[in-house]
């Protein structure tokens, strides 16, 4: 079995992409974007291991949710996983998948499954964090990464105005605090 090491999920959210969504951060990340806002997701030892179908399973569960925002760390870093996970979401669901990466799109067509992860995917919000490019806004950490509609479901404009901050409070009183706006 294939297993993503994942280093945490939010079940609900509005400032992942367009609408309600599920979110996904998977564990470790490599490319070591000098600034990043998500520093404790780089190493890539075991964190929460998990079933990449179970995981998937338990998303579609939620009728609400109109798609999952897969970000990190790295996904492509995980591709196998990254791949089955996006495969059951198709197989058992009409939701839509948005999924951030530090490679341009180049740099994830030339990759191994690469291809095979695109064409599962809707959004694509790609490139290196640049702390030298703030942005902090249309899910855009910098100015340089690029928004990449790989399907028909949504427009620049529905991407572009999801919310850039979010305060979450997970039922154990937990507060997760999520968005492009935690970059700038």
């Amino acid at each position: 079995m294939v297993a993503l090491n994942l280093h945490a999920y939010l079940p609900r959210s509005r400032a992942n992409g367009p609408g309600l969504r599920a979110v996904v951060w998977v564990q470790g990340c490599a490319l070591g974007c000098a600034g990043c806002f998500n520093p404790e997701t780089h190493s890539a030892a075991p964190r929460e291991v998990v079933d990449p179908a179970a995981l998937a399973a338990r998303i579609v569960r939620d009728r609400e949710v109109e798609g999952v925002s897969v970000s990190g760390g790295e996904p492509l870093q995980q591709a196998e996983a990254l791949l089955a996970f996006l495969q059951q979401i198709r197989a058992s669901s009409e939701l839509s998948v948005l999924l951030f990466s530090g490679y341009t799109l180049e740099e994830i067509g030339a990759l191994p499954l690469g291809s095979e992860v695109l064409a599962r995917t809707d959004v694509l919000v790609a490139g290196r964090y640049d702390r030298r490019q703030p942005l902090g806004r249309g899910l855009r950490g910098s100015a340089n990464q690029r928004i990449h509609l790989l399907t028909n479901r949504y427009h620049v404009e529905e991407v572009e105005a999801t919310p850039p901050l979010e305060v979450a409070i997970g039922p154990d009183g937990q507060i997760t605090l999520t968005g492009v706006a935690m970059a700038a």
